[in-house]
């Protein structure tokens, strides 16, 4: 026996292991752990919910367009749309003569009277006296000129694009175009509500708005479609000429009838408002990607002067033609767009622009730095001569507290009109009395804020 070869140790364990099998035996141990096995690795049945059925309004219905119904658009009828504009959009204006009836108004001008007949009667006397003085009293009349409450009117809903100031000495008269074609009226002197009135008459953007030099009863407007006369005396908005892309306008000679007009396209047209016509009496192309002004010379009335994307240049209106012109000067050293371009008003030698490198620039040598980075919630600075000062111009500024800041076209910094009280955006489109001390400058939300002097008495 090979046991009894064992040592005791040996055989003592070989005792427990036997006994230990046997105990592990008697569990059934791996009959129940087999057993479970085939229970686990057993496919179970897929569990079915019962989902509950979404009701008629819920379902989406499926469009299916004409093309694959496969019948014609004449088959099926229009749907029902409300033909009324929403509460943000003007009605679009009908061509030809508009009446001039307030926006707020519907059919009665009872509103309107007043206001228009203050117009007509400043209009009689047209005779505009410019007196020019030295710097040291230009200035001082610069410090005697205040903006306060009284002076603030909202006069048209959207943001001032163009703004024009009625030459009588007696009363303040102001005209606005808004974005959205709209114009306002307001006689600053009157300080009732109905001092302001508004009025539709374009269907975009009123760029560009004057009084007529020679007539002042008649209030010129322009869009991008449309040149309208305003005529107080009959109350109506002439049609002058309608065409597309239309930027600005400026009027040729001393009577008012021709006016040179640019548009965003970079073409001249000469339009003549005694001779109405589906054409221009001419179109040019001068070579412009883009016009955004164009200004006719104050002595030398057959010159004018366009500015587009980098371009600034000089043209005689006797020598255009429909294409191939050359400019009589051009002013250099503009890298960016053009925003405006101006002669100084009373001898023309001067010119000031205005770009988007942030310079203010002028034919003198003046290139100040200047932020002109409006955005595209302002509109465009332009630098306007102070029509009482050969050498000195106006423009908006992006400074705080908000302002506008008058130079010498040396680039000096002459004025700086200001109050944070009551001026707390940025005037971008300013404009100047051409005999009284005052300037007017409106903002983005059609506001128009009077600087004047005070009256003491």
């Amino acid at each position: 026996d090979g046991r009894s070869q064992l040592s005791a140790y040996e055989r003592k364990r070989l005792k427990n292991i036997t006994e230990n099998a046997k105990f592990f035996a008697s569990l059934q141990l791996h009959e129940s752990a087999a057993r479970l096995h085939r229970i686990a690795t057993k496919r179970q049945l897929p569990v079915t919910k019962r989902t509950k059925p979404k009701k008629a309004e819920e379902e989406p219905v499926r469009r299916r367009s004409m093309r694959l119904q496969r019948v014609e658009p004449s088959e099926i009828a229009a749907p029902d749309v409300s033909t009324q504009p929403r509460a943000e959009e003007y009605p679009q204006v009908p061509a030809g003569p508009l009446p001039m009836l307030p926006e707020d108004q519907m059919g009665d001008s009872k509103l309107t009277e007043d206001l228009l007949a203050t117009w007509m009667s400043i209009s009689e006397v047209t005779v505009v006296t410019k007196v020019l003085v030295v710097l040291c009293r230009y200035q001082e009349s610069l410090n005697r000129m205040v903006l306060s409450e009284e002076n603030i009117r909202k006069v048209v809903k959207y943001r001032v694009c163009s703004m024009a100031i009625h030459p009588s000495e007696s009363i303040i008269f102001l005209a606005a175009g808004d974005r959205n074609g709209q114009i306002g009226l307001w006689n600053v002197d009157c300080r009732s509500e109905e001092g302001a009135h508004s009025f539709i008459a374009h269907n975009d953007s009123v760029n560009c708005l004057h009084f007529s030099p020679c007539n002042p009863a008649h209030l010129l407007s322009l869009s991008s479609d449309t040149l309208r006369c305003a005529d107080v005396t009959r109350a109506v908005f002439d049609e002058i000429y309608r065409a597309e892309e239309m930027s600005c306008f400026d009027f040729l000679g001393d009577g008012s009838s021709t006016a040179v007009v640019g548009q965003w396209s970079g073409n001249i047209l000469v339009v003549d408002r005694r001779t109405p016509a589906a054409s221009p009496e001419l179109s040019a192309d001068i070579g412009f990607r883009r016009t955004r002004t164009v200004h006719v010379h104050p002595v030398h009335k057959q010159y004018f002067m366009a500015a587009g994307s980098t371009n600034v240049a000089v043209y005689d209106i006797r020598y255009l033609k429909a294409s191939k012109n050359r400019p009589v000067s051009t002013l250099q050293g503009h890298t960016k767009s053009v925003a405006s371009a101006y002669f100084s008003p009373v001898t023309g030698h001067r010119v000031v622009t205005v770009c988007a490198d942030d310079k203010l620039s002028s034919q003198t040598s003046l290139h100040r730095r200047h932020n002109s980075n409006t955005g595209r919630w302002l509109s465009r600075f332009r630098a306007i001569w102070d029509p009482k000062q050969e050498d000195c111009f106006v423009v908006g500024s992006m400074l705080q507290p908000r302002r506008i800041e008058v130079f010498q076209d040396t680039g000096k910094l002459l004025h700086t009109f200001y109050n944070p009280d009551c001026l707390a955006s940025v005037c971008s489109i300013n404009v100047l009395h051409p005999s009284r001390n005052i300037l007017v400058g409106g903002n983005s939300s059609g506001r128009l804020h009077v600087f004047k002097e005070e009256t003491t008495g």
